[in-house]
């Protein structure tokens, strides 16, 4: 069984809270919030006060990524405005042992996420301290983009990473997430599925979480 996040970063902001209560009534895990600072990746998105204007709506964890440089400097705010989950990118911290411990000071749980194109064994040694990590099935930035195949390797090293570690972190994919490549992610062994255009940008909101968290729960993981 996985988790769903849907991505508030294809919502309607206009029915922002509309929309959010029909991914919590219809299979939602998580609300997954994407913040972007227009320098780590290209594209602004929301900061600490969006983020307290959901916990103020919602019922369900705040998986707050952050896609931002330096990005120990927000830490404390992002948990104090209702963060349940910080992600923070290991190509963008220059202590990534200290950021996380910072996430778990603010008593937050901790997430780490990689690029595409960034090996695995980068997270060799941090995988038993934290509690998410995060691949990313596209280059992060922008919605809407294909899901990058060879990512599903890396959900698979990451498993089995884990399994040699003894580690309990989730598995969290992001990026191009739609019916066919949850599919294949949650068999790879992804324990959480972010998906955002494959349920904000469907004709039926209700319809297209309750269709993903299906496959969440009903797939038989291969790894």
């Amino acid at each position: 069984m996985a988790y769903l996040a849907p991505s508030i970063l294809s919502a309607d902001v206009l029915q922002l809270q509309k929309q959010i209560e029909i991914v919590e009534q219809n299979g939602a895990d998580f609300i997954h919030i994407d913040v972007m600072d227009g320098h780590f990746v290209p594209n602004l998105t929301f900061g600490p006060f969006m983020v307290k204007a959901i916990n103020s709506i919602s019922k369900l964890p705040l998986d707050v990524h952050l896609m931002i440089s330096n990005p120990e400097q927000y830490i404390s705010e992002f948990a104090a405005s209702g963060a349940s989950i910080i992600t923070v990118h290991q190509e963008a911290c220059v202590h990534l042992d200290r950021s996380i411990q910072l996430i778990k000071q603010c008593n937050c749980r901790a997430g780490v996420a990689i690029n595409p194109a960034t090996p695995v064994s980068a997270l060799e040694v941090i995988v038993e301290i934290v509690d998410l990590i995060l691949i990313m099935s596209v280059n992060p930035g922008f919605g809407g983009q294909k899901f990058i195949p060879y990512t599903l390797n890396k959900i698979r090293e990451i498993k089995d990473m884990a399994l040699v570690k003894n580690a309990s972190c989730l598995i969290e994919v992001d990026g191009g997430i739609n019916e066919q490549t949850a599919l294949e992610a949650v068999n790879a062994g992804a324990d959480v599925i972010v998906a955002g255009q494959a349920i904000f940008k469907q004709d039926s909101i209700k319809s297209a979480c309750r269709l993903l968290k299906g496959i969440a729960q009903n797939t038989a993981k291969v790894v």
